[in-house]
């Protein structure tokens, strides 16, 4: 059982932010989330199907169309991708597209064919937003147009503008935010429907009108600069208001994504004394949210606040938990599963347990129910904006350094590590000895940590995009530089971030989720020198799934959980496991003595868990939560 669980380390699935992923979105993206050119839901016909019957949430196209516009400019600027290019130019045709069809300027939802096989679904839908139909062009739109389209939509045209080199793009955007600018400003900030009704105003949010402004002026500064230059003395002073009352609950969450996209361009394209003010008001929202465990909020920080090692590594620790989360949309109930108070969480879910939503960075991270029935794929924005955007500013290297358990970038003094790339050795070759030697198949790797002191590294597997090693003892805590050698030529180096503690769990998939790399051993109450091993999985060609674990008055059943990254905990009573929301007495938390850097976690299971069934197992060190794990409790 260790045997198989130490060759897991080997060749564990590579779980972590990747481009690989990026890029494989943005093709699905394009393949089946932009059928008229803008975002949208596909429905199939079933959660294992991959006919699609429908597509759903046209009245949100406006505003992801926006975000995947930002996300492919990133992708853009970072690789010079002629892909990503035609990606950004698409995009900007569909915001067009859908500022074309209503004839005034005025931003539609969305826009679909009149003879789309998926009309009557996506009208029946929209029907309270309102159908309008442009039967010269073949399409009809949906109306009652809100702020958070808008601003959506301005948002990835300022991003674009300046990540995309190409005279044409920059045209394009200038041209399109001025008339969307115009438009709302011709009509007192306010949103006019055809009709004459009014679906929403920005007379409200002097922060939203200064961003599209401060945009604007960006991108075409005859037009907007004075007015510009004008609000800003008028309204500047009143920013701070509506983000103060927005950090008072975490009420409608989404709210939160627009104050940070708004932000984004209002912040950084400001240089007058103004910018102070911003800034002042910006900390409101994120002292409001920065312990929310949300990627994309903390990658617009990189941006405005520069570097900061603690938030950079969860930034790309929550990426890697993205990848663990299905694509569709199955109901997701957590009471039970994570501590509750009142109707929320008691602190952030962890990524991959969160309900679905169409941007999970817009979902509150108490949130405890959610999700459908499995049929509708989300587009993957939340996924590829933040990865590029990590990318742009350094923060998800090409070359990634994480725990060998799980997606976890942050490693730990005598913990098992994997760094994950291409062409970083000539063949795949495993150490197959305890303790792992310091050169394997021509390669050495050297840690190189945050007070400057090297050493070289025990080398448990090497492969073409794989290696797997033991972090060295005496590794300080902090950044650190990993140099990968190969005989005469030019060492391979990446950056990652040593911690204290990073706990991560193995699994028998072997890429951090499903059933838990663990032993079990039942202790007759009546008898307690009697042990008998219990299976917690079993395995077959098609994988590993549980085993029901029977748990009784009549016999203590004791778990023994493996991991990486736990045995620097500062106290036992500093580590923590939950399972199906009970908490399990922890026995030990440390060094298993027969493999390097393999660590374990030895709990009683509660007789209170029988009859659970399939449940997750919550580790948390030193008040950092581990990937979560399964098991079966009969």
């Amino acid at each position: 059982m260790l045997r198989k669980i130490f060759l897991l380390a080997l060749v564990g699935l590579p779980c972590y932010a990747t481009e690989a992923d990026a890029l494989a979105i943005s093709a699905n993206i394009q393949a089946a989330h932009m059928p008229y050119g803008t975002i949208l839901n596909p429905i199939f016909a079933a959660p294992d199907s991959e006919q699609i019957v429908g597509y759903t949430r046209c009245g949100d196209s406006a505003i992801w169309t926006g975000h995947y516009l930002a996300a492919e400019a990133f992708r853009y600027n970072v690789t010079q991708s002629p892909d990503a290019l035609n990606n950004v130019k698409g995009a900007i045709a569909g915001i067009k597209a859908m500022t074309d069809v209503t004839g005034t300027n005025l931003l539609a939802r969305c826009l679909v064919p009149s003879n789309s096989p998926y009309a009557g679904g996506i009208q029946s839908e929209e029907s309270a937003n309102g159908i309008y139909t442009n039967s010269s062009a073949g399409y009809f739109w949906v109306g009652n147009t809100s702020r958070d389209q808008y601003l959506g939509v301005i948002f990835g045209l300022g991003v674009a503008y300046d990540l995309v080199s190409d005279s044409g793009v920059q045209s394009s955007i200038s041209q399109l935010a001025t008339r969307l600018i115009d438009f709302l400003q011709s009509k007192g900030w306010t949103v006019v429907m055809p009709n004459g009704s009014i679906s929403t105003t920005f007379t409200i949010r002097p922060d939203e009108i200064l961003t599209l402004l401060q945009v604007g002026r960006h991108v075409n500064p005859s037009a907007f600069s004075t007015t510009y230059d004008t609000q800003r003395i008028l309204l500047a002073a009143e920013v701070a208001f509506p983000i103060s009352f927005d950090a008072l609950s975490d009420s409608s969450y989404f709210k939160f994504n627009l104050d940070y996209i708004s932000f984004y361009n209002l912040i950084r394209l400001e240089s007058s004394s103004a910018k102070s003010i911003y800034q002042a008001a910006y900390a409101v929202l994120r002292n409001s949210t920065a312990g929310d465990q949300n990627a994309f909020f903390d990658i617009i920080d990189r941006g405005l606040n520069g570097a900061n090692a603690a938030r950079d590594v969860e930034t790309v620790g929550f990426l890697n938990e993205w990848l663990q989360r299905p694509r569709r949309d199955p109901t997701v109930n957590l009471n039970g599963v994570v501590p509750v108070c009142g109707s929320q969480a008691c602190q952030p879910i962890p990524v991959v347990l969160r309900p679905p939503d169409d941007f999970l960075w817009q979902e509150s991270p108490y949130q405890l129910a959610g999700g459908g029935s499995g049929i509708i794929e989300t587009a993957g924005i939340d996924y590829i904006l933040p990865y590029w955007m990590a990318r742009y500013y350094g923060v998800a290297p090409p070359i990634a350094v994480q725990s060998a358990a799980a997606p976890n970038p942050g490693v730990t003094m005598d913990s098992i590590g994997s760094i994950y790339g291409s062409d970083l050795a000539a063949n795949a070759q495993p150490a197959g000895v305890q303790p792992p030697p310091l050169s394997l198949g021509g390669i050495t790797l050297t840690v190189t940590d945050s007070d400057g002191a090297a050493r070289a590294a025990p080398l448990m597997y090497v492969s073409p995009s794989q290696i797997n090693f033991v972090v060295p003892s005496g590794t300080a805590a902090g950044a650190a530089t990993f140099s990968i050698g190969s005989g005469g030529t030019t060492p391979i180096t990446t950056s990652g971030a040593v911690q204290t503690v990073a706990p991560t769990l193995f699994s028998m998939s072997g890429d951090g989720k499903g059933v838990a790399a663990a032993t079990a051993v039942q202790v007759s109450s009546s008898s307690p020198q009697t042990q008998t091993p219990v299976p917690v999985f079993q395995c077959t060609a098609a994988g590993c799934v549980s085993t029901p674990i029977a748990v009784s008055a009549n016999a203590i059943v004791y778990l023994t959980l493996y991991g990486t990254g736990i045995r620097n905990r500062s106290s036992l009573s500093n580590v923590s496991v939950i399972i199906n929301g009970i908490g399990a007495p922890v026995l030990y938390a440390g060094p298993q003595p027969s493999f390097e850097g393999l660590d374990q976690v030895n709990v009683q299971l509660p007789v209170t868990l029988g009859g659970s069934g399939e449940v997750n197992v919550v580790l948390t060190v030193d008040g950092q939560t581990a990937n979560v794990v399964t098991i079966n409790v009969q």
